[in-house]
């Protein structure tokens, strides 16, 4: 007998698709309602025979794989509730994931999303979605993009984003907005209407002043969060950073604030001299194109 190992002879696309598949046929035979399949060296769906019409799914993780596209028929999956698909070539998503009936998560972090389909808004119940590290600005949000009532948590760092739409207020529930390593100049004061926030990300932006309205959220609170450091902050908010974020929340509430907030925004915001230059993102890996 030969101890030589034996060495399958099947192309490494038959070697993906029979792991993908064994993974696929056990949760069919156990009627397993989530099916893992992180970093399975996935490219395209057709790997994965008959997932989309596994209709008892809840939860699929393809995280860590190199899909570019989501098929529309990903919507069949009328029972799922968590979807991850971060960290792919994803440069597109269908507009039939909004239609989703139960589909509470949605992770689409660390892709190549350029834009985002009409009508994405759509979503009935989602109530987390992640679309950190992507090529995302305010000019490609779909019109309904702020309609997610049930939106608890929102992230968007590590975009291209310079503005926020001050649409942002109507995500009443809102509990965490994610906002760091963007190219923000500014936040619209309307933010100060999510007064569910309980956690505002807003580091590493290119930021001089806050709106006065942020004092109207509950943030100093034992159990909130922000975050605000990186920001070429005006030498007024520089100073009561320095000595605590609670200094920050009570300064912008008193009338030397407003004052100094309204001139330097009828000044176009360039009352600290020229607007802070972007972050060079060209070697993002978002930007990648295989």
């Amino acid at each position: 007998m030969s101890n030589q190992p034996v060495v399958s002879c099947l192309p490494v696309s038959a070697n993906k698709m029979s792991k993908a598949k064994k993974v696929l046929d056990e949760a069919r035979e156990t009627k397993n309602r989530e099916i893992d399949l992180v970093d399975r060296n996935i490219s395209i769906f057709e790997e994965l025979p008959g997932l989309l019409n596994m209709l008892f799914v809840t939860r699929i993780t393809l995280s860590h794989n190199k899909l570019k596209t989501v098929p529309p028929g990903i919507a069949n999956l009328n029972n799922l509730e968590i979807l991850n698909l971060s960290n792919n070539h994803l440069e597109e998503l269908p507009l039939s994931l909004s239609s989703m009936p139960k589909l509470r998560i949605l992770n689409c972090s660390i892709n190549r999303l350029n834009t985002l389909p009409r009508g994405f808004g759509a979503f009935p119940v989602l109530e987390v979605l992640d679309l950190s590290y992507n090529n995302l600005n305010e000019h490609v949000l779909p019109g309904n993009f702020f309609m997610m009532d049930s939106l608890r948590a929102l992230y968007l760092g590590d975009n291209e984003f310079e503005y926020l739409p001050k649409e942002v207020k109507n995500l009443k529930n809102l509990q965490i907005l994610g906002l760091r390593d963007n190219d923000l100049l500014e936040l619209p004061r309307e933010i100060g209407e999510l007064t569910r926030i309980r956690e505002l990300h807003i580091q590493n932006n290119r930021l001089s002043v806050l709106p006065p309205e942020i004092a109207n959220l509950d943030m100093p609170g034992p159990k909130s969060v922000l975050k605000m450091e990186e920001n070429p902050w005006v030498t007024a908010i520089a100073e009561q950073y320095l000595v605590g974020i609670s200094h920050v929340l009570e300064y912008i509430k008193t009338e030397a604030y407003r004052i100094l907030y309204n001139r330097h925004m009828q000044a176009g915001g360039k009352t600290a001299g020229d607007l802070p230059p972007k972050a060079d993102k060209s070697k993002k890996a978002s930007r990648a194109r295989s």
